[in-house]
């Protein structure tokens, strides 16, 4: 896997990776405030990687720095113009890898957008907080139409973006509301499959001891550590819980370590919320449940089950909205449950024989009353805490 890395401070010259493998937040949004921003500004300390710029068609190659910017119609009546016919240019950028597991959610859909030649896309990833309101402003400038992102730490810089920028559409992850005309938020809200797999953890364990290892015991992740270990206790009320957080969104090794620790007092079922707690329990010899993507082909003797995020649905929306004209401000989060298929729960594939028939149907029974509307999986944004 050959990939070029760019330290421009401009995109003159976009450095073009050759095609790379892909490699995760829904409640009641709540305004911005200073106490919130200052809470946010933490969410990505440790997650400081040179930026790598890269361009979904590896046809060919684009400079983007001092390309003028797309001249667009008046807006009029809260939504951006509808555009003349052609491939729509849309930008991406992150903060991590984009083998990350969340942005790579995000990654996956624009780029398969772009293999139906729906849209030229083009991405920045491992964009420190520090850099991401210039990388913002040079994407806008280049014409870029439609940007995704997440701006958990940045929130105030990307939303002054945004303002100077009305023209351009903005769909960002975000804790907090749309901002008119053009900012709009997501997170995902795949608390209903975490619930799902929690209740496959649950009939799985015999230790009754399940370790949960997450990046940051915030709102996004706390909500679906939560959702799991309800579902868990609902097929397995004896269950006790373990539970860490590694202070990064990115590093396997520090979460094998954790994993090992509570593999070590007896937990034999891993939430792997991060990367590196599924090889910490294929070394010991223990079961995982994935998070966001599903993992189990790289682990067919390990992970049991996954939650999986869907971004497909939030991305085709804005895509529709921006060629139509009628693109707003608004909040995408709904976009990532299983009403709208934002969300699942992974096939249990070569654990079908091995998780028991009675778990297997208080789940399917499960799943189906959530799709029909007869049962809600609550969302609980409170930091889970250890049971034992």
């Amino acid at each position: 896997m050959d990939l070029v890395h760019g330290f421009a401070e401009a995109f003159a010259g976009i450095h073009v990776p050759a095609d790379r493998p892909p490699c995760c937040r829904y409640g009641q949004p709540t305004m911005l405030s200073d106490e919130g921003d200052r809470e946010m500004s933490v969410r990505r300390m440790g997650d400081r990687a040179m930026t790598v710029f890269g361009k979904a068609d590896m046809t060919r190659r684009a400079v983007l720095g001092g390309v003028a910017a797309l001249a667009f119609a008046a807006v009029a009546g809260g939504t951006l113009p509808a555009l003349a016919e052609g491939k729509l240019k849309v930008a991406g950028i992150y903060t991590v890898p984009i083998e990350q597991q969340w942005v790579s959610r995000i990654h996956v859909a624009l780029k398969a957008a772009a293999d139906r030649g729906e849209i030229e896309y083009v991405w920045a990833e491992s964009v420190a907080n520090t850099d991401y309101e210039r990388v913002m402003r040079q994407y806008a400038e280049a014409g870029q139409q439609l940007v995704f992102g997440e701006v958990f730490g940045v929130e105030r810089a990307a939303r002054a973006v945004a303002k100077d920028y009305p023209k351009t559409a903005f769909v960002m992850g975000s804790s907090f509301k749309p901002q008119e005309p053009n900012f709009s938020v997501f997170d995902n809200y795949i608390q209903e499959p975490a619930y799902l797999s929690g209740m496959v953890a649950g009939g799985m364990t015999k230790s009754n001891v399940i370790g949960m290892v997450g990046g940051y015991p915030i709102p996004e992740v706390n909500r679906l550590m939560n959702a799991f270990m309800e579902g868990a206790k609902e097929v397995n009320p004896q269950v006790k819980f373990s539970v860490s957080f590694i202070g990064s969104w990115f590093d396997p090794p520090k979460a094998k370590e954790a994993a090992f620790a509570m593999i070590d007092r007896g937990a034999d079922v891993m939430y792997a919320e991060r990367f590196g707690v599924s090889d910490a329990a294929k070394e010991r010899k223990v079961l995982a449940i994935g998070n966001v993507i599903d993992t189990q082909p790289q682990y067919p003797d390990t992970v049991v089950a996954s939650a999986l995020w869907h971004m497909e649905p939030s991305v085709e929306r804005a895509i529709a909205a921006v060629k139509a004209g009628g693109y707003k401000a608004e909040d995408y989060g709904p976009y990532s449950m299983m009403a709208h298929k934002g969300s699942s729960l992974a096939p249990l594939g070569t654990f079908e024989a091995k998780v028991p028939d009675a778990i297997k149907a208080k789940v399917k029974e499960r799943e189906q009353q959530i799709r029909d509307g007869k049962f809600t999986v609550k969302v609980n944004d409170a930091e889970p805490k250890s049971t034992m």
